[in-house]
């Protein structure tokens, strides 16, 4: 009867590891879809982001205009920068999340790793810490630049065109940098990256590919406060972006062409815009 229990239960363990990349697959398509559904209704502002959001290059340049920063809006922001970096990088991380899926199911079956699917979750866990992270810095940026008459308060995009210009310059030439090329072959190898990085753990390799994709994406992401922090249009089309550097054949073609592109918009900007 025991002999029968434990096999019941290996042949329960199995069917589950299993389906663990399908489970693994709807659930970051799940949390996707709910990232987009959250900014799509405003994320907790208030506002309609249709308000916020313009197809305009640059956007309309208005009087800054500072919003008042109690504790439930720094904690609304926070959460609003979060959960958009989780919307925007979620599709560019899941082939490598699928994987360490994979691979941890193979080490469970070989018996090397305990028969459960934790471990990719606090991979995941480890990789949204690191984004969490970037979120606390950008409000933080984004409260001094509204002190500072930079960026408009309530459309939440720049009223400097000296800082839109910067901000496109620096991208433009981050994208065309060996730091942003290290960065981006790291996100195109989840091979070799568990390879080397296996015995830190799920926590810690989750973690450190959330920095390489930080290092990688960090000043796209500032991009935001040029075209809005809110802005539909550019949200998504940030988030094309990201996921085309990573997983096209030619990514790397793809980062350094809109470095290009980047570099002209800041000189149209600054000088005929």
């Amino acid at each position: 009867m025991g002999e029968g229990l434990t096999g019941a239960l290996s042949r329960a363990i199995e069917a589950g590891l299993s389906r663990e990349r399908l489970i693994t697959a709807l659930g970051l398509g799940a949390l996707t879809v709910l990232s987009w559904l959250y900014l799509m209704s405003g994320a907790g502002t208030g506002m309609s982001i249709a308000a916020m959001t313009t197809w305009s290059f640059p956007p309309p340049m208005r009087p800054a205009m500072a919003m008042e920063w109690s504790g439930g809006y720094w904690a609304l922001m926070f959460f609003m920068w979060w959960i958009m970096m989780i919307a925007m990088m979620t599709p560019s991380a899941a082939p490598m999340v699928l994987l360490h899926a994979r691979v941890s199911r193979h080490a469970q079956r070989k018996g090397r790793m305990a028969a459960a699917p934790i471990p990719t979750v606090w991979f995941f866990l480890g990789y949204l810490a690191a984004w969490a992270g970037f979120s606390a810095v950008a409000v933080l940026a984004q409260w001094g630049l509204e002190r500072a008459g930079l960026v408009h308060g309530m459309a939440m995009w720049s009223s400097s065109r000296a800082l839109s210009a910067g901000l496109l310059a620096a991208a433009g030439l981050y994208q065309l940098s060996p730091w942003k090329h290290i960065c981006l072959q790291h996100c195109r190898a989840p091979a070799q990256y568990l390879a080397d990085h296996w015995r830190r753990g799920a926590v810690r390799m989750g973690l450190g590919h959330g920095a390489y994709c930080l290092g990688c994406c960090w000043v796209l992401m500032a991009l935001l406060f040029v075209g809005g922090t809110m802005n539909a249009v550019w949200i998504a089309g940030l988030s094309i972006l990201v996921l085309a550097e990573k997983l096209l054949p030619f990514g790397n073609r793809v980062a350094q062409a809109v470095g290009v592109v980047l570099l002209g918009a800041a000189a149209y900007v600054l000088f005929a815009g």
